[in-house]
């Protein structure tokens, strides 16, 4: 089953727990789904990938909100964006631990032939789409920078 069919069928499933934190994260990935499939030039279409990358980037949002919540003392807005990041971050695949992103880094590095700093484009380019929902963009390139020095 593709992502947004799930998606809406859990936000049934939501609404009959009265579980309210769940539903109103998942009504916002879909609101961002629809808008997705109905940008010109989608086709009215949306990709498990794309829907991945759609609901990383919500995660890293409201984790980035949380921080800033916290340190304006706002703990209780801090909780309610955290709750909702971790009912998305189910949907997600599972991250890659450190031993495990710069393996597929090393990789990434000896298939695009990469040497020095100069190929970071390169590396980087497809270590986005591969990793994509896997793996922080910071850290990506931290540790390519370190790979490639």
């Amino acid at each position: 089953m593709a992502l947004f069919e799930q998606i809406s069928k859990d936000i049934v499933e939501a609404m009959k727990a009265k579980d309210k934190v769940r539903l109103e994260a998942l009504r916002n990935v879909k609101k961002l789904f629809i808008e997705a499939k109905t940008a010109p030039g989608a086709n009215d279409t949306l990709t498990d990938a794309d829907a991945i990358k759609i609901m990383a980037k919500m995660v890293k949002q409201g984790k980035d909100a949380a921080d800033i919540f916290t340190n304006q003392g706002r703990a209780d807005l801090a909780e309610e964006e955290l709750a909702q990041v971790h009912a998305i971050e189910a949907y997600l695949p599972k991250p890659l631990t450190p031993e495990e992103l710069e393996a597929a880094l090393r990789e990434i590095i000896a298939r695009v032939g990469a040497t020095s700093p100069k190929d970071m484009g390169k590396v980087m380019g497809t270590a986005s789409k591969e990793l994509a929902g896997r793996a922080d963009g910071k850290a990506i390139s931290a540790l390519v920078k370190q790979l490639l020095a």
